[in-house]
């Protein structure tokens, strides 16, 4: 039975323009059936891979949607080959035979209940067991990205206006002995807990998933 979340959750991720390949050792035209109940774009374009060498696998991995009767070396040349397309690929997986691919991604992630091994190898394991945390975690990291991006924003600001205004005082005191530069120490700290400080605090908390 196809589980009413991981429809939703690639519903999800077609809408956020990441594209879903299916990777299983059972039969092609299964896998491609479930596939299609679940949603996932293109999932009639099916092949197995059974007897196929590794540079066959390669070849083939850019024009389908789901692979069946897949090995576990062929899983990992399956990702290896979307990888240097250019793709980032994210690979999920809970069992011994998909530790080689879950090595391979850029981001591996696992469930809780499957075996150890694929859970000690993956960037990320889903402690509930539930697929539709996926949008989150993938919110979670634009939020810490993008509040990144803005607090760096900010420190750029005040950098740039602290050596402006540093060179417009060494040039008047350059040129006339009567001007001196205005801020001592501490008026720097007070600048920086309140222009930096309390800001960045701030910045670093709202959600924000662009």
């Amino acid at each position: 039975n196809v589980r009413p979340d991981a429809i939703k959750t690639f519903k999800w991720f077609k809408e956020n323009g990441v594209n879903i390949k299916v990777i299983s050792g059972d039969d092609a035209l299964t896998v491609s059936e479930i596939a299609r109940e679940a949603g996932i774009t293109n999932a009639e374009e099916y092949i197995s891979l059974h007897g196929m060498s590794i540079e066959e696998v390669k070849k083939v991995a850019p024009f389908y949607t789901v692979f069946g009767r897949v090995t576990p070396e062929q899983k990992e040349a399956l990702v290896q080959s979307l990888k240097d397309e250019g793709h980032t690929v994210a690979m999920t997986g809970d069992g011994v035979n998909d530790i080689l691919a879950l090595k391979r991604a850029d981001c591996s992630i696992a469930m809780a209940s499957g075996s150890p091994a694929a859970r000690n190898v993956s960037h990320i394991v889903l402690m509930d067991n539930n697929f539709d945390r996926l949008p989150h975690v993938v919110a979670e990291g634009r939020r810490v990205i993008n509040n990144i991006q803005r607090t760096s924003s900010v420190f750029l600001v005040k950098t740039t206006f602290a050596m402006l205004l540093t060179l417009f005082f060494f040039i008047m005191s350059w040129i006339d002995n009567s001007y001196s530069y205005p801020f001592l120490t501490n008026h720097m700290y007070c600048w920086e807990i309140l222009a930096i400080g309390l800001s960045a605090f701030f910045l670093a908390l709202p959600k924000n998933d662009e």
